[in-house]
């Protein structure tokens, strides 16, 4: 439910109505266009929407179509538009159509900014709204398109004296600085997590599996994406393999230990998933199970010894959600990860690509469960005071009043 507000409410009763769950939208209201290429994904992006709302933003938000998230975003207050944002190179020749319905999108809205939260979805909105004069904020959620030039180039030669951009990480914020961006257009912001004190109790994952509490159980949490040839990935980028190969390693050395991936395939990966399953059984036996995308993530963590985060290209990534679970961590030093895992205090920082590496913090976490614990416990405060959505959006909610007084 959404209250216009015609100036006649007093102060007391919109912060009453905002109380109790309502959105209430003032004549100073700002009205925010975010477009977002995902209606299946993108949690990140709709936490952000949630407490936006709460701040007393109109919200907007520009979908690629149905899926899961419409409803959860119409619930937070958001109101949803249809507009082709999900815009991959097989779909060049449709381009146009995509910037012309942004550009009618826009034009119907009249928006005070335009926020895009991807890569795909940025180079439509500047295609479309390039000579609007309208603010356009890019928050970029992971560095990947900033590490191969061609995408890089590609990006910043659409980028004009509206755009800003919001980097989620400080290597991605440093990145934009480096790459001759006007400092007071690139800011610093995190996606945020709901947090909560409230934790499941241990034994529904190792019931799945049939383990008992002494058995070392490692975790990796995330989805499988298909191998990117055009990128020049050989691996996958979130490290599957390298998870695959650390626990072989650490068998060798701690023989009862297991490993369990939880998330399934994302769109087309069907194949390289069981590619990946193949390789496990090769090299681990039954050690490590598969179990697929599961919707109760949150009540497997407290059985996990410890999580490992081996991406080859990542934003903060998974390291958030397992040291909000007070889960030991163990993560390649890439991209945003090392903001929150510090190594050797809130975790294990490991090389990328490197098995051995992961093997031998396995190992550490195993063989010393109290330092691993106080490590859990001291990324679980950093976490808490740098990623809790409603200061994040705080932040977002103030850049999008900065830019639009330019």
């Amino acid at each position: 439910m959404r209250f216009a507000g015609s100036g006649e409410l007093e102060a007391v009763t919109v912060v009453l109505l905002q109380a109790e769950g309502f959105s209430v939208f003032t004549p100073e209201a700002m009205k925010v266009l975010h477009l977002i290429k995902t209606s299946e994904g993108g949690g990140w992006a709709r936490r952000q929407v949630e407490q936006l709302v709460q701040l007393g933003e109109e919200v907007h938000v520009g979908l690629p179509g149905p899926g899961v998230q419409v409803e959860l975003y119409e619930k937070a207050g958001a109101e949803v538009h249809f507009v082709p944002v999900d815009f991959r190179f097989s779909m060049l020749f449709g381009l146009g159509l995509q910037a012309r319905a942004v550009r009618k999108l826009y034009d119907d809205l009249e928006p005070d900014v335009v926020h895009s939260h991807s890569f795909a979805s940025t180079l439509v909105m500047r295609l479309a709204l390039k000579n609007e004069g309208v603010p356009l904020i890019f928050q970029v959620p992971g560095p990947l398109h900033l590490e191969h030039q061609l995408y890089r180039n590609i990006e910043m030669s659409l980028a004009g004296p509206n755009d800003s951009w919001i980097g989620t990480c400080i290597w991605t914020r440093n990145k934009y600085l480096e790459l001759g961006c006007d400092p007071s257009r690139v800011f610093l912001s995190y996606y945020g997590l709901n947090l909560t004190d409230e934790l499941p109790p241990k034994g529904k994952l190792r019931g799945l599996l049939n383990l008992d509490s002494e058995t070392p159980l490692i975790g990796m949490v995330c989805y499988t994406y298909a191998i990117k040839r055009w990128l020049g990935q050989t691996r996958g980028i979130k490290g599957h393999e390298d998870f695959i190969e650390g626990i072989a390693i650490a068998k060798k050395r701690v023989p009862n230990i297991r490993g369990v991936i939880i998330g399934g395939p994302w769109l087309r990966a069907e194949g390289y998933f069981q590619r990946l399953q193949n390789m496990a059984k090769r090299l681990a036996g039954d050690s490590i199970t598969f179990l697929g995308t599961r919707n109760d993530v949150h009540e497997l963590y407290p059985d996990l010894d410890a999580v490992v985060h081996p991406s080859l290209s990542e934003n903060v990534g998974g390291v958030a959600e397992s040291l909000m679970h007070h889960t030991p961590t163990i993560a390649t030093n890439i991209g945003g990860m090392p903001d929150f895992l510090h190594n050797g205090e809130t975790g294990w920082l490991v090389p990328p690509r490197s098995p051995s590496a992961i093997a031998d913090a396995l190992v550490d976490a195993i063989c010393d469960r109290e330092k691993a614990k106080a490590m859990g416990e001291a990324g679980n405060r950093l976490v808490r005071s740098g990623l809790d959505a409603r200061k994040t959006a705080r932040e977002v909610f103030e850049i999008h009043q900065k830019v639009s007084k330019r």
